[in-house]
C-alpha cells in the first residue's frame, strides 16, 4: 500500500470511531440532590464578666449545633424536644415581640442575647428580657449548658516572656 492510501485508511477509521463514539456514550441519570436543612432556632448569647460566645443553631432535621470559644459540637433533638421549643416559642407569642430590647443601663458585665426563629430575629440584654420571652431563653440556655462540648485536641501553649 502506497502511503496515501495509508492515510485515506486512517482518517477513515478516526472519522468511523468519532462518528460512532456519540453512539456508545449512555445517559447519566441526574442526581437530586436533598434540600439542605432550614435553620429552626438561632440562639446566640455573648457577653457578661466571663465574656461567654455561645451558638446554638438547631434545623429542621432535629440536628443542632453548638459552638463556643472552646469548640462546637453537633446534637440531635428528639421529636419532644422540637415540640417543647416550639411550645415554648408560641407562648411567649415571638412573632408579636418587637425586635430589640436594650438593657436600661449599658454595662460591660450584661449578657446579650439574639434569637431567629421562623424569620424573625429579636435582641435583647440581661435586665431587659420580656417576661414572655425569659422561657424561650431559658429553654434555649438548657440546652447550651446541658451539652458538653469536646476539649482541642491541640493544648492551648502559654508563653512566657
Amino acid at each position: 500500500m502506497t502511503i496515501k492510501k495509508w492515510m485515506i485508511l486512517c482518517l477513515f477509521i478516526i472519522a468511523v470511531t468519532i462518528l460512532s463514539a456519540g453512539c456508545i456514550t449512555t445517559k447519566i441519570p441526574a442526581v437530586s440532590k436533598p434540600e439542605p436543612p432550614a435553620v429552626f432556632v438561632d440562639y446566640h448569647r455573648s457577653g457578661g464578666i466571663s465574656g461567654m460566645d455561645e451558638r446554638l443553631v438547631i434545623f429542621d432535621n432535629q440536628v443542632a449545633v453548638i459552638s463556643s470559644k472552646s469548640g462546637s459540637s453537633e446534637i440531635e433533638l428528639n421529636t419532644t424536644d422540637i415540640a417543647r421549643i416550639t411550645a415554648l416559642f408560641d407562648a411567649a407569642s415571638f412573632s408579636q415581640l418587637q425586635a430589640n430590647y436594650p438593657a436600661p443601663r449599658a454595662s460591660a458585665d450584661l449578657i446579650a442575647y439574639s434569637v431567629s426563629y421562623h424569620g424573625k430575629t429579636i435582641t435583647t440584654e440581661d435586665t431587659a428580657i420580656p417576661p414572655g420571652l425569659q422561657p424561650v431563653i431559658t429553654g434555649l440556655n438548657h440546652i447550651l449548658d446541658n451539652t458538653e462540648i469536646p476539649a482541642s485536641e491541640y493544648p492551648t501553649v502559654s508563653i512566657k516572656t
